[in-house]
């Protein structure tokens, strides 16, 4: 596939990899990969990293089609929720990546759902991510929806394009909200100082999470949280955005990990859909982890003092 592109005067400046990253489809690092091999030119001529641009160039870049792998089926342990012949909820443990990417070809929640479903996930995903309909972060634990077969999964992606497939989060966020319940709007797009992060930005996709309170405790607020929308990283960075970000983000939130926490104290705790088959609502829940609730009962007792 080749791209073609058009410096402007404002983007007078810019290096070469830069300019390639700016519209998020290339990270900067993709960038310079591309130009080393010999896959961008400017103006007809092979370019080099460090070139910068004066505005008016025309920019080719020849990215080469990437060849899926096989996804192989693993046998890791799953805590299925809810199974029948069209769908599998799984309650999803902290730290299992959803499906392979770049750093994780194999040990992800696909690579066990091909072993306990064999051959019935739905295709629509392509082969890296058989039956996926929607992801939860790595970090982050609790309820995810597959399809076993693609009129379950087209049935599924339209709910939650529409909204009316449910998702409930519960949270624990740094500082004491003020009010008991509330609404962050807030648009969500790659973020101008850091492309491997999202932000609340103008231009972003539109983004907005509900969000009431469970408990108060000192410095330290219990959130359930409900999408509206499913931007990546949502309720991280929209509660960062209003200055509560989640206990244990070390991504938007403070650097230092919290002790007891292993990444961001954030649990997909509810799912309700409308079953594809028989259009009955099914509406799932599960228990926090052991990881969340040890750090509430460490809160409860500090209340107690």
């Amino acid at each position: 596939m080749t791209r073609e592109l058009t410096a402007t005067t404002e983007q007078a400046g810019l290096r070469l990899d830069a300019f390639l990253a700016q519209d998020g489809a290339l990270s900067r690092s993709q960038a310079a990969q591309l130009i080393a091999s010999g896959h961008v030119r400017v103006d007809g001529k092979l370019a080099a990293k460090s070139c910068r641009l004066a505005g008016g160039e025309r920019v080719s870049v020849d990215i080469p089609e990437v060849r899926d792998t096989a996804v192989t089926a693993q046998d890791i342990p799953l805590d299925v929720v809810y199974e029948d012949g069209d769908v599998i909820v799984v309650n999803k443990p902290k730290g299992l990546v959803v499906h392979p990417a770049p750093g994780h070809p194999d040990g992800t929640l696909v690579n066990a759902l091909l072993h306990h479903c064999g051959d019935s996930l739905s295709g629509i995903g392509g082969e890296k991510r058989p039956g996926i309909v929607h992801r939860i972060d790595r970090d982050t634990s609790g309820l995810i929806i597959a399809a076993k077969n693609d009129a379950a999964h087209a049935a599924l992606s339209a709910q939650l394009s529409d909204h009316s497939l449910s998702r409930t989060y519960e949270c624990l966020v740094s500082g004491n909200m003020r009010q008991d319940s509330g609404t962050v709007d807030a648009p969500i797009g790659r973020s101008s100082s850091d492309r491997k992060k999202m932000a609340v930005v103008a231009g972003g996709r539109r983004a907005v999470t509900h969000w009431e309170v469970v408990a108060r405790y000192p410095g330290v607020t219990h959130l359930r949280c409900r999408l509206e929308t499913g931007r990546t990283h949502q309720i991280r960075v929209h509660m960062a955005h209003i200055g509560h970000p989640i206990l244990g983000d070390t991504v938007y939130g403070a650097k230092k990990p919290v002790p007891g926490l292993t990444g961001q104290c954030l649990h997909a705790t509810g799912l309700r859909f409308v079953h594809p088959r028989t259009g009955e609502t099914v509406e799932l829940h599960c228990p926090l982890p052991e990881e969340f609730t040890r750090m509430v009962e460490k809160l409860e007792k500090r209340c107690s003092l």
